[in-house]
C-alpha cells in the first residue's frame, strides 16, 4: 500500500503546487504508516521531490504527454495507482486536475473531494475538509471508497521539506489512441510574469482606474512585490485587460497568500471567487464599497494617490 501525488509540471518543470501536494502525501502517507510515490510528467528535475518526503519517483518521458491531456493523464495515473497499489491518491485543485481527476475517480471507482484545506482530520474513516458555497463555509467529508483522491487547495497545505532518499523509476503507461481524440496545436501562454495560479501575491485592478493608459502603476506595485496582476470582470470586459487575468467566480479563482484590491468594489461574484485568499487589502475611494467588509485591511482613498506612495515606501524597505 502507498500514496500516490501527481505532480503538475510545466515546460519541464515542476509547478509551485507540486510541491505543496507533494508535502500534503507526505503527511497522509505517515499517517496511514507507508510510504509518498510521485508520477511526474516530462520533468526534468525530479529529485527535487525528495526533498519534500517523496520516496520515489514514476518518471514518465513521453513525447505525447508534453501537453496536457485530461484523458490521457487519466489513464496513466491510473496505471501507476494500481502498479504501486496506492489507496490515496493527492493532486491539486488547478483548473487542468479538476477536469483530469473525475475521470481518474471514474477509472479507479474512486471517490473525489477538491478544494481540500488541511491534513485528513480522521483516515479510520478517511475525513477531510474542504471549501464549500464559493468558499463561504466548510464541508467535512468521509470518503468510504477503497482507493481516496484528495485534491488540495493551493496555498492551503503549505511546502513542508522532508529530505529523503530518493528513488528515480523509469514508467511507461500504455496509452491508447483514443485518449488523444482531443488534441492541442497550439498553446499560447504569457511568459516573463508570475501567474495567478502560481502567485503568492496577486495585484488586482478595477474600474476605479479609469482607463487602461493607468496600468502601469499596477504593474509596477506587481513587479516590486514579485506578484502577479489581475483585473475585475467589468475591466476584462471592457478590453482594458486580456480575460485572461479576470479573477472572480465567473473568471479565475485565487487563493494567494495576498490580494491587493485597488478601484474595485467588490461585486459578489469577485469576492466569491477571491475569497480563498489568506489577507486581502483593498484601496477604494467609496468607504461604502462591499469589498471593505470582506477586507483585512482598507484604505479609503484615491489609488492615484496611495499607489504611488506605497510602491516609494515598499522599495525603501527592500532596499
Amino acid at each position: 500500500m502507498s500514496v500516490l501525488v501527481y505532480t503538475e509540471s510545466e515546460n519541464g518543470k515542476f509547478k509551485k503546487n507540486a510541491f505543496e501536494v507533494a508535502s500534503y502525501a507526505n503527511e497522509v502517507a505517515s499517517q496511514l504508516g507507508t510510504s509518498a510515490i510521485a508520477i511526474s510528467f516530462n520533468v526534468q528535475d525530479d529529485e527535487r521531490l525528495g526533498e519534500y518526503g517523496i520516496s520515489k519517483v514514476l518518471k514518465v518521458s513521453n513525447e505525447h504527454l508534453k501537453t496536457f491531456s485530461a484523458k490521457a493523464f487519466a489513464d496513466a495515473i491510473a496505471q501507476a495507482v494500481k502498479k504501486e497499489n496506492a489507496k490515496a491518491v493527492i493532486v491539486s485543485s488547478s483548473a487542468d486536475t479538476k477536469f483530469m481527476a473525475p475521470l481518474l475517480a471514474a477509472k479507479l471507482k474512486a471517490g473525489y473531494v477538491p478544494n481540500v484545506v488541511s491534513a485528513p482530520e480522521n483516515v479510520d474513516p478517511f475525513t477531510v475538509k474542504r471549501t464549500a458555497f464559493s468558499n463561504k463555509g466548510f464541508a467535512h467529508t468521509q470518503i468510504n471508497t477503497d482507493i481516496k483522491i484528495v485534491g488540495v487547495s493551493n496555498n492551503a497545505f503549505g511546502q513542508h521539506e522532508k529530505k529523503l532518499n530518493l528513488e528515480i523509476e523509469g514508467f511507461n503507461p500504455e496509452i491508447d489512441e483514443s485518449c488523444f481524440s482531443v488534441k492541442s496545436f497550439e498553446v499560447d501562454k504569457v511568459v516573463g510574469k508570475a501567474t495567478i495560479a502560481d502567485a503568492d501575491i496577486v495585484v488586482s485592478g478595477g474600474r476605479g482606474l479609469k482607463g487602461p493608459e493607468n496600468w502601469g502603476m499596477i504593474e509596477e506595485l506587481a513587479e516590486v512585490l514579485g506578484a502577479a496582476t489581475a483585473c475585475s470582470k467589468p475591466v476584462s470586459d471592457l478590453g482594458w485587460r486580456p480575460h485572461g487575468e479576470h479573477v472572480g467566480q465567473t473568471g479565475k479563482p485565487v487563493a494567494s497568500n495576498l490580494y491587493i484590491a485597488i478601484g474595485i468594489s467588490g461585486a459578489i461574484q469577485h469576492l466569491a471567487g477571491v475569497s480563498a485568499s489568506k489577507t486581502k487589502v483593498v484601496i477604494n475611494t467609496d468607504p461604502e464599497a462591499p469589498f471593505f467588509r470582506a477586507a483585512d485591511y482598507g484604505i479609503v482613498g484615491d489609488a492615484f494617490e496611495v499607489v504611488p506612495k506605497l510602491i516609494e515606501k515598499l522599495k525603501d524597505f527592500k532596499a
